[in-house]
């Protein structure tokens, strides 16, 4: 296999010696502006980008953050820098359009390689497709739970109708309330569909006392 693509914005060439070394088990394209890179990234897409933020020609990584997410939405970003403040750093990790990592410079060489490990590894395409997989979780947990809760309220005023149905006093709803396990305005709920359905007569539950608020 082809050893992963990475496109490194960084005007010094001593950094990007470091990197050279650092990250040798990869394929390295260097450039040294934003306006480069995006030229680059038009015929050749990486695996990951690393970013510095004072580049050539005066220009700033962070204003071409967005532009690279536009065009590499699944790219994992790592920005490197030693220029930024701590706001700035913060401002570069939030929002849709923001970097996944933010190292300070001098670089920590083993931090740097356990990060574009990692970003490799988790960031990107598999991170849309984790988000992906826990949303249809989620949708399916929502959709066994109310399943579950029609499925209890269906069975509990089957049997309230059973008990009501055979006394000629008006039902006590705390009592029915401990009995089910609910609250007393879930039970006078029930009573209330019942009466709309016809299950129950509307005497069992005047219409003149209405439900706690909620």
């Amino acid at each position: 296999m082809n050893p992963p693509t990475i496109l490194i914005i960084e005007d010094d060439d001593l950094q990007y010696e470091i990197y050279e070394e650092a990250l040798a088990a990869y394929r390295l394209v260097r450039v040294k502006s934003g306006s480069e890179a995006l030229a680059a990234l038009a015929n050749h897409p990486p695996d990951l980008l690393l970013l510095d933020h004072v580049l050539s020609g005066g220009e700033l990584g962070l204003d071409f953050l967005p532009e690279f997410k536009e065009l590499l939405p699944f790219v994992p970003i790592i920005v490197v820098s030693g220029a930024l403040e701590v706001h700035q750093r913060f401002q570069a990790l939030q929002g849709p359009r923001r970097a996944h990592y933010c190292l300070p410079k001098p670089v920590d060489i083993h931090e740097l390689q356990r990060v574009v490990e990692t970003a490799l590894a988790e960031c990107g395409e598999r991170e849309v497709v984790r988000q992906f997989e826990a949303l249809e979780r989620s949708r399916r947990v929502d959709a066994q739970e109310l399943f579950s809760r029609s499925t209890d309220r269906l069975s509990r005023q089957i049997r309230i109708c059973e008990i009501v149905g055979k006394s000629a006093e008006r039902p006590n709803i705390s009592a029915l309330g401990r009995q089910f396990g609910v609250a007393r305005r879930t039970i006078i709920r029930d009573l209330q569909e019942l009466i709309r359905r016809g299950q129950l007569r509307p005497e069992v539950y005047p219409e003149w006392e209405n439900p706690p608020p909620e």
